[in-house]
């Protein structure tokens, strides 16, 4: 990727979290919010990847049927193969995955190329390298 991109302050706050800084929930719904709708992003991979961060949190609660990442980073062995089992595929695969297709299915290639100026295949070749990147550092959060 062409630019250093920095995600930690969002890690940084999933990690308050799962560690049972409750307070800080109102604050990462409305990053979430934020990151879904490209507000303050100063690049297109930037973008792109606040936008994985926010689907793969919410894909992390479909996953484990659970909104609490407390409750999420004290699942075990047994209960992750469970989920692995009832989701058909483990969790990386499954983030990343619906990272993917949450791109192309609305068209946000497309829509990045016209906002920032950039070729739509510059942006393509970033959405599936992208994905891995922010599904390692959320399963990073919540082991």
């Amino acid at each position: 990727m062409s630019d250093q991109i920095e995600f930690s302050s969002f890690y940084r706050l999933l990690n308050s979290i799962k560690e049972g800084d409750l307070e800080q929930i109102s604050f990462l719904e409305e990053k979430i919010n934020e990151f879904k709708n490209g507000v303050n992003s100063k690049s297109f991979l930037e973008e792109l990847g606040l936008l994985y961060l926010s689907i793969g949190i919410e894909e992390l609660y479909n996953y484990t049927d659970k909104k609490d990442l407390n409750s999420i980073g004290s699942i075990d062995k047994e209960e992750w193969d469970t989920l692995a089992i009832k989701n058909e595929q483990e969790l990386p695969v499954f983030l990343a995955n619906n990272m993917i297709r949450y791109v192309k299915d609305n068209k946000k290639a497309k829509e990045l190329s016209i906002k920032w100026n950039v070729r739509e295949g510059e942006i393509r070749q970033h959405i599936t390298k992208m994905a891995r990147y922010i599904t390692e550092g959320i399963i990073d959060v919540i082991e």
